[in-house]
């Protein structure tokens, strides 16, 4: 008789012999006890968050539990406490993240990882945060991943130290608020710059305003919201003309027509 499998969505750690995990394992004539508690040993880092997990029972009553896991971005974020990482990570840090924050994901993510050591797996994880604009223990993660090669955590990575304190927790979240106000900060200054550049360049070609706009280190985000593909900005009350574009043709974007008191004559016709 082939293996026979059940999978559930458990939280992690708290998995019960309750619906839907009971009833369906009951068939299945295996211990549903040491099952459930096999489940909450494995899954156990993942403290709050619903879990993936598969049970395995053979003929003769053994049975295997396999755990899948998020993304190692969504743990990364979950850790962070964000919804999405930052969008111009090279100059935008949203986050700041301890080692025993990036230990803690890196066991999470162990059947996943390429590295063969914790030390290894935990350098992978602090790569990912490098194109997501997190910062590990306040510094950028090419200097992060240096300090890993250099030893400053072989304690916290042998002990896998996963745990942060109260204090620390609160040290974290006041941190990422002050990079969101330097975010927020920086953002207001490339919005005056820009519209400042696209105030003075009225009437150019958009190509011209965007290389101006990029030369100025203007975020391409901020580019697109603040000029649009087809339409230049125009003063306050004016109709908007396409970049480059004439006055008639703003006219004839808004439905006006030419000139009054002027008209045209049909073609191959002369007016008597």
């Amino acid at each position: 008789m082939p293996k026979q499998s059940v999978k559930a969505l458990v939280e992690g750690g708290k998995a019960t012999a309750a619906p839907p995990l009971g009833p369906a394992l009951g068939p299945l004539g295996v211990n549903i006890g040491l099952v459930v508690s096999e489940i909450n040993k494995k899954t156990a880092s993942f403290k709050g968050m619903q879990v993936p997990i598969t049970v395995e029972v053979a003929e003769d009553k053994s049975f295997t539990v396999n755990v899948g896991t998020p993304p190692a971005s969504a743990l990364i974020l979950k850790e962070a406490g964000l919804e999405k990482g930052s969008g111009n990570p090279l100059a935008d840090k949203v986050a700041d993240l301890r080692i025993e924050q990036i230990i803690k994901i890196a066991k999470m993510k162990e059947g996943s990882l390429l590295g063969k050591t914790l030390k290894e797996r935990v350098k992978e994880i602090i790569g990912t945060c490098n194109s997501m604009g997190i910062l590990v223990h306040g510094v950028s993660t090419k200097e992060a991943i240096k300090q890993v090669n250099e030893g400053k955590f072989n304690k916290e990575i042998k002990e896998e130290k996963t745990e942060l304190t109260a204090e620390e927790l609160k040290e974290l979240e006041k941190e990422r608020e002050k990079l969101m106000k330097e975010i927020e900060a920086r953002r207001e200054e490339y919005v005056k710059t820009a519209k400042s550049i696209i105030s003075s360049m009225q009437g150019k070609e958009r190509s011209e305003i965007k290389k101006k706009l990029a030369e100025a280190k203007v975020p391409k985000q901020i580019i697109d919201e603040l000029l649009p593909a087809e339409v230049a900005v125009a003063p306050e009350g004016a109709a908007a003309a396409p970049v480059g574009g004439s006055a008639a043709a703003a006219q004839k974007a808004e439905g006006k027509p030419k000139a009054e008191g002027k008209s045209e004559a049909p073609k191959g016709k002369e007016k008597k």
